[in-house]
């Protein structure tokens, strides 16, 4: 770069685990950077496989947020591509904005790509669906609150009281909330319940299935008690049941603008 120039930050999200889950735009970007700053706690160091010889690469994992918003900064003015890579989609229970600010404050561009998150990386593994015909069409991702308060009205209870789907993330210390909260809501002992421990993680995942009354003593015994995905929703375990309601976009008697009715 010339002189006064600064590069331009990449906010890449490498997805939930598997480093081919990353986006293919993601993983070019990865592939001309001058600097990455990885989240060594939750991204698989594989993902920085896709570096280029020479690259600086740092990981996070014991910075605070003015400490990476001032290397990404710093990194700016020697290099025309710095990335910032993050677990799962950045949007999404990462500091995305927090750390933005300071970027656009000193004048720095930076642009976000989206990754695959550990919702869908978990569903994918367990061969299940977050939304059925006439069972439920709504997913919410949620949490419950920890160290970090919910807004009012985001409780638990109350957002399972829709009974649609739930993808609860960094809860799975806290499943004794997330159990209470079901109850509450009035979901009944055998609600089928998923917990998956690093989906998509080479290796390291566990699927574990199990019921509101005994999810938490089947993560105990597993082991899990980090990076999992807990999902409540009415549509587990659909595979095995003895009857579905058609989707209407592909029943023979369903007319649309590319086919008309067959039957």
């Amino acid at each position: 770069m010339t002189s006064g120039q600064t590069g331009k930050v990449w906010f890449v999200g490498a997805g939930p685990g598997d480093p081919e889950l990353i986006t293919v735009k993601g993983q070019k970007l990865l592939a001309q950077a001058g600097a990455v700053l990885f989240a060594g706690s939750l991204v698989d160091r594989a993902a920085t496989l896709y570096a280029p010889p020479g690259c600086v690469i740092r990981d996070s994992k014991d910075m605070t947020l003015e400490e990476m918003t001032a290397w990404l900064i710093d990194q700016t003015r020697a290099h025309a591509t710095v990335v910032r890579l993050q677990t799962g989609d950045p949007g999404l229970y990462g500091a995305l904005i927090e750390m933005a600010r300071p970027l656009s404050a000193e004048g720095i561009e930076w642009a976000v790509v989206p990754g695959v998150s550990s919702a869908m990386a978990s569903m994918a593994a367990a061969g299940e669906s977050m939304t059925l015909p006439e069972v439920t069409q709504s997913v919410i991702f949620t949490r419950v609150e920890g160290r970090t308060p919910m807004p009012e009205g985001e409780d638990l209870a109350s957002l399972a009281a829709h009974r649609t789907t739930l993808c609860i993330f960094l809860s799975i210390t806290l499943m004794y909330k997330v159990e209470a909260a079901l109850r509450a809501a009035g979901w009944p002992e055998d609600a089928p319940m998923l917990v998956v421990h690093k989906a998509s993680w080479p290796g390291e995942e566990k699927i574990l299935r199990g019921t509101l009354a005994d999810i938490k003593q089947r993560c105990r015994e597993a082991g899990v008690a980090s990076q999992a995905m807990i999902v409540a929703s009415p549509t587990l375990g659909a595979l095995h049941w003895e009857s579905l309601v058609r989707s209407k976009l592909y029943d023979p008697t369903f007319t649309h603008r590319f086919r008309k009715a067959s039957a």
